[in-house]
């Protein structure tokens, strides 16, 4: 056979693989009323199991493998397509319908702002890419934001959320569990730290460094080259940058952002000395109340899961057979469980699709908890 032969007979066989699996799929529907019926769950292993035992002995040693990873994919989607005929319209489906109905198409350029740290901080400077006008209220640290934004002192807050050399700022994934919030916006900040000195400080002089925990890691190279300098951790960077000037001492140095060093009469003894140049934070916005914008599209989640093997991947099994990509996978410890965990979950998708919609249902009905965290888009 030539070429476009075979392909005139892959052709064909396509098409009869097109009516199989909508057949397959019409019968995973007549399988789901029956569980209904029963209340019998989605999931049935030992059915799987014997499935691919049978379609692996048939399809012969040469391509058992591939058969299994066929059937899987099945599995999958079957599944996913149950799950949504079984799941019920629920009050957070309903909510995301009726906030869809009251979408604000422009992002807002003036509002009161939370931002954790003091003047000069890497949150302020993310809150004014974010606002043209931002009214910004500063604050000890990053529950006090959550607070601000939870008891309407504040319509936003900032938070710093990941770091493209430090990773997750677990402090505020971990304060997500406690404090009910939604995401309305992101923004990616580049990071350059600087080491600000006092005037007529010499770098033979210092002795201790203080900054941000963060700061203090992504500068870790830096430090260790002068590991003979006590190594301090602070409250917030600039805080840090103001605590040397207001100090006087010419044996202390900040690692902080180069702006600081103008608000606080300080020096840049030396400046760029963060690991990677290419250094981002990924900042959230946050508001009390669930509220999308024009152009949101991406959506955020925090779920605990059965504990048992092959529940996270049947929920990555639902993403996948909605063709939503999983943007970012994040897993906290949760407290008083051993080796328990929360997921967030970052997805590229939006809820002004239906379909996205009816996933969220179909993820909800499968966890054992879900928190919707927000639509957005990042700037």
């Amino acid at each position: 056979m030539d070429l476009q032969e075979v392909r005139q007979e892959i052709n064909t066989i396509d098409e009869q693989l097109v009516d199989l699996f909508v057949r397959r799929m019409k019968a995973s529907a007549a399988v789901a009323a029956a569980k209904a019926e029963k209340n019998l769950p989605v999931l049935d292993k030992k059915r799987e199991r014997e499935v691919v035992r049978k379609a692996m002995e048939r399809s012969g040693e040469d391509f058992e493998t591939y058969t299994k990873s066929l059937y899987d994919t099945i599995f999958d989607l079957s599944k996913s397509y149950q799950s949504g005929i079984l799941a019920q319209e629920n009050q957070l489906t309903k909510e995301i319908q009726e906030k869809i109905g009251q979408t604000e198409q422009v992002f807002p350029s003036k509002a009161v702002v939370a931002c954790q740290g003091i003047e000069g901080s890497y949150a302020e400077q993310a809150c004014e890419k974010l606002f043209a006008y931002p009214n910004i209220m500063h604050f000890r640290n990053f529950e006090s934001v959550f607070q601000a934004v939870e008891s309407g002192l504040c319509q936003f807050g900032i938070l710093p959320i990941e770091n493209s050399s430090a990773g997750s700022v677990s402090a505020v994934y971990d304060l997500m569990m406690e404090h009910q919030f939604y995401i309305v916006r992101s923004t990616r900040l580049h990071i350059n730290h600087a080491l600000l000195v006092n005037p007529g400080t010499k770098f033979s002089d210092i002795q201790e460094i203080v900054s941000h925990e963060q700061a203090i890691q992504q500068c870790s190279n830096f430090l260790k080259d002068h590991d003979n300098i006590k190594v301090t951790s602070y409250a917030n960077t600039a805080a840090a940058a103001k605590f040397v000037a207001e100090s006087g001492r010419k044996d202390i140095a900040a690692i902080a952002s180069p702006d600081c060093a103008a608000l606080y009469g300080l020096i840049e003894l030396e400046e760029g000395i963060q690991n990677n140049q290419n250094n981002y934070t990924r900042f959230i916005c946050i508001t009390k109340d669930m509220t999308f914008y024009g152009g949101a599209n991406r959506i955020s989640l925090m779920l605990t899961l059965p504990h048992r093997p092959g529940s996270l991947h049947e929920m990555l099994g639902k993403v996948s057979a909605h063709g939503l990509n999983l943007s970012k996978l994040e897993s906290r410890p949760m407290p008083g469980k051993d080796f328990e965990f929360r997921f967030y979950f970052d997805l590229d998708g939006t809820v002004f699709r239906q379909d996205v919609v009816t996933l969220l249902k179909e993820m909800e009905a499968s966890a054992e908890s879900m928190t919707f965290l927000g639509c957005y888009s990042e700037e």
